[in-house]
């Protein structure tokens, strides 16, 4: 421990740790923060609303606070400081009466929060452990761009294109590709109109509910003017064009190596990749093998065996320690179904289902979460026969109802299991919260994931 010579004597001083929190498209990266600050903030007041965690310390004291917002601390680039994650606001939509989801974030923002942490009785008398968690609000769509850092344009072009086949959206940007001749000239105009069909399609694709979009900064571009390299697209053919677009392409790469190590996404030591997979699943065999993929790809670019590989924790400077992948929205099936969604999330990650949430060990984890709970269990008599099934209040409704969703998969589902309508997933609202959320958010198994991510400092 580091200590800071003071008038009051001699403290100690706070470790950043810096948490980044992402996932695929409509994943629930805002209402997981929003959770996390209301349910810290309210734990530090004393109410239990995250029981493992209290576990965890053993009785040590707990002080949480939102961090004074300091440019210095929170510095995006060399200019601006990152701009702070909006908790009252977000918080505020989910008190509302009726409540409603936080609007969804477009761009980068940061949550600090500073955690005091008393020492064990025997050492009572000493100052506490000081953290302070910089939670990292990283845009889902830029996700997807990892992977690219391992693959050439050739490669990455003959996979996009391949996937593109089997989408009826595709049709007009394959078309403009069929109508070049098979050496087209390097001419800006062919590839502005290019661009401009690729990245068409990738919204419409993204609007259909599809995942595995590439680049993701032709869907969420950076903050600041867009530089010539952005316009390029997949093609395959061998060529002056080819060789144009091949340089563009390992241009956006350079610029996404040169991102990871600013001070924003460098510093970043744990992860957290959200996945909505009750949703893949519900939308049937084509969506969900789309979600399966983006996973399989970010898993690659993150893991190598089970550990980090060695150009990534070079990349990020400090290296990242955790990475939990996390499926979300585990409410909205039965208690008895829940451990299957984390076993798929493991399935499709490659990663440790974290059987022992208490001590949970390990560099790599899969979960199955609520930041923000929708629903109660119940036993409900369906056909005569007892089913576990949920019970909360779709929009709009006057009242809530039950829903018998059917059964999660714990690994890849095959043929079989798309022959029948799989389950229903209703709109639900959230639940109503205690002290407009200044007693907390309803969750399952967000105390679960934040002991994994800081046991190590815990």
């Amino acid at each position: 421990m580091t200590w800071l010579s003071t008038a009051r004597g001699l403290l100690p001083v706070r470790r950043t740790v810096r948490i980044g929190v992402t996932g695929l498209a409509r994943s629930g990266k805002t209402a997981l923060l929003t959770s996390l600050a209301a349910n810290l903030l309210a734990a530090g007041a004393g109410a239990p609303t995250l029981p493992r965690l209290t576990t965890r310390l053993g009785g040590r004291s707990l002080q949480v606070s939102v961090s004074p917002a300091d440019p210095a601390l929170a510095r995006g680039d060399d200019a601006a400081p990152l701009p702070r994650f909006n908790v009252p606001g977000h918080l505020a939509a989910l008190a509302a009466d009726p409540p409603s989801w936080p609007d969804r974030t477009s761009s980068v923002s940061l949550l600090a929060l500073d955690i005091d942490i008393g020492q064990p009785r025997l050492f009572a008398a000493m100052p506490p452990q000081r953290l302070r968690l910089e939670v990292l609000d990283y845009p889902g769509e830029w996700l997807l761009d990892l992977p690219l850092l391992g693959r050439d344009f050739r490669s990455w072009s003959g996979e996009v294109l391949d996937r593109l086949e089997s989408q009826p959206q595709a049709h007009a940007f394959l078309a403009f590709l069929r109508s070049l001749p098979d050496t087209p000239p390097p001419e800006e105009q062919i590839v502005r109109q290019g661009h401009r069909l690729y990245r068409d399609l990738l919204n419409r694709l993204r609007a259909d509910g599809l995942s595995m979009l590439q680049p993701g900064r032709f869907l969420m571009p950076s903050p600041g003017p867009e530089p010539s390299w952005m316009a390029f697209f997949p093609w395959s053919s061998p060529g002056a064009l080819g060789d144009l677009l091949q340089f563009r392409y390992d241009a956006y790469r350079e610029a996404m190596r040169r991102e990871l190590v600013t001070p924003s996404f460098g510093r970043v030591d744990r992860l957290v990749v959200l996945a909505d997979l009750l949703s893949a699943l519900h939308a049937g065999p084509a969506a969900f093998a789309d979600a399966a993929a983006a996973l399989d790809a970010v898993a690659r670019a993150l893991q190598r065996g089970g550990s980090l590989p060695d150009w990534l924790t070079h990349l990020l400077g400090f290296g990242i320690g955790r990475v939990a992948f996390a499926a979300t929205k585990s409410d909205h099936v039965a208690e008895r179904q829940r451990g299957n969604l984390a076993a798929l999330a493991a399935s499709l990650t490659r990663a440790p289902l974290t059987r022992g949430a208490d001590h949970p060990g390990g560099r790599v984890g899969a979960f199955a979460i609520a930041s923000v709970r929708c629903t109660e269990d119940l036993v409900w008599a369906l056909d005569g026969h007892p089913v576990s099934a949920v019970r909360g209040r779709v929009a709009g409704a006057a009242r809530a109802g039950r829903s018998y969703p059917g059964e999660v998969p714990d690994r890849p589902p095959g043929p079989g299991f798309w022959e029948h309508p799989f389950l229903a997933l209703p709109d639900f609202e959230p639940m109503r919260l205690p002290l407009a959320g200044r007693g907390g958010v309803p969750h399952l198994n967000l105390d679960a994931l934040l002991n994994f991510l800081l046991d190590d400092l815990l």
